[in-house]
């Protein structure tokens, strides 16, 4: 899921882990059967995704040329699946491990190709996120495009 916003803060513990000013913020899941083409996928819109106003007041520009910052975080419960029963399973949601190295990987590639701020969340922490929304203007993203 991709946000753009004017800020947002990360904090651990309560403390500040992580902001960004106006930008992007991507809350990412990664799933048990995402692969390398996932990651160029997700990495590729992340990059590209044209949803910052221009002069004219359209959504025409991408965020390095809004001169944005992007913040990654992971989130698990975005897999979760909530059609039967009360409570959400995560059966899809990848082992932490396994995550992990994949969110690292997205972080990285988003890294070399974006030269602006690119900050991330704390991997397995619990946070407080904090999100001050622009539009609002919020994009659902699946590389696989389930829904």
């Amino acid at each position: 899921m991709i946000q753009r916003v004017n800020s947002a803060i990360v904090a651990v513990d309560g403390v500040e882990y992580s902001a960004i000013g106006s930008g992007l913020c991507c809350l990412i899941g990664v799933e048990k059967t995402d692969t390398e083409q996932d990651l160029q996928y997700i990495q590729r819109k992340i990059c590209s995704l044209r949803v910052f106003d221009d002069d004219a007041g359209l959504m025409n520009l991408d965020v390095e040329q809004a001169g944005g910052d992007i913040l990654l975080i992971s989130q698990f419960t975005l897999l979760g699946d909530a059609i039967k029963g009360r409570r959400p399973s995560y059966s899809k949601a990848e082992e932490p491990d396994k995550a992990e190295k994949l969110f690292n990987e997205l972080v990285e590639r988003i890294r070399s190709e974006y030269c602006g701020k690119v900050k991330t969340g704390k991997f397995q922490a619990m946070m407080d996120v904090h999100i001050v929304n622009h539009g609002p203007v919020t994009i659902l993203l699946d590389s696989r495009k389930r829904f």
